[in-house]
């Protein structure tokens, strides 16, 4: 296939490129293979004006944490116990969070009213942000970090904790990918997904 092709990165490893055709090609796979995929357009669309506006209930506010948590290989009671973290904030809290970070300059800024609800850390936060917004940012996780190194994107193993200089270098990555092929954050992002699929 035209679209992968594969570099040294000047040593003994090989790295995947990703090139727009490699990048689309994997991005019809994840519509063709993910079960989440007709939801998730629906709620890139949707939530980000819902969060903005203020104008949602708790329902709302709990998808991007649930969405995270249900598509990782986690076992069923680590992640219930996971999104019953988030479910402990009172809904006024999770409003003021969702929509100071919508409204914050800076991602440090972002990052901080949301990683003050209980039982958000950065990942999570950065699922909220997906939603709140897709244009800029995409959640972060080892699968999706593991497939940037692969690419030859990033150098460095996966954090753990994810920090927000972490996330930053992530998707800082991921934005130099968009803009060097000509798609969107989103786009990349489902990329990635599925090149750690592999």
């Amino acid at each position: 296939m035209t679209s992968y092709s594969e570099r040294t990165d000047g040593g003994n490893e090989t790295t995947i490129d990703l090139t727009r055709d490699r990048v689309d090609a994997l991005a019809a796979e994840y519509e063709e293979r993910e079960p989440f995929d007709l939801v998730e357009r629906e709620h890139i669309e949707t939530v980000p004006p819902t969060f903005a506006s203020g104008n949602f209930g708790r329902r709302d506010a709990e998808w991007p944490v649930q969405w995270y948590y249900r598509r990782r290989t986690l076992p069923h009671t680590e992640r219930r116990e996971a999104e019953e973290r988030f479910l402990d904030n009172d809904y006024e809290a999770m409003a003021d969070a969702i929509q100071g970070a919508a409204a914050a300059e800076t991602l440090e800024g972002k990052l901080g009213r949301l990683t003050s609800l209980h039982g958000v850390d950065v990942p999570v936060a950065s699922a909220l942000l997906t939603f709140t917004h897709p244009e800029e940012y995409v959640a972060i996780g080892k699968r999706e970090w593991d497939a940037l190194c692969d690419a030859g994107e990033l150098s460095e193993p996966y954090p753990d904790p994810v920090t927000t200089a972490a996330y930053r270098t992530y998707v800082e990555a991921v934005r130099a990918v968009a803009e060097r092929i000509g798609r969107d954050v989103w786009t990349v992002y489902r990329a990635l997904w599925r090149l750690g699929a592999d």
